[in-house]
């Protein structure tokens, strides 16, 4: 939960017993459950299970967006700095 409290200064978040809350424009606000991870459910049979530290990046980067496709987008950036950095 380390990682977590160094979002929330990072970002200046607000928190409550149970969740993280990120401002997302206006008066709105995301809640999000304070758990390891979150199960993001695509179908029946396909779920992923993310780490609330990329959820919260996530939803930060790309507040306007579902969070299931802020979560592709950003895993997709981290995946792709990771292959150039691993490639240097």
């Amino acid at each position: 939960m380390e990682e977590i409290n160094e979002l929330i200064q990072r970002y200046g978040l607000e928190e409550d017993g149970e969740h993280v809350i990120i401002p997302i424009g206006g008066n709105k606000r995301c809640f999000i459950l304070k758990r390891r991870y979150i199960r993001v459910v695509y179908s029946e049979t396909h779920y992923v299970d993310y780490p609330l530290t990329e959820v919260i990046e996530a939803t930060i980067k790309y507040p306007e967006l579902p969070l299931s496709e802020a979560l592709y987008l950003f895993c997709g950036e981290r995946k792709a700095e990771t292959d150039e950095n691993s490639e240097n």
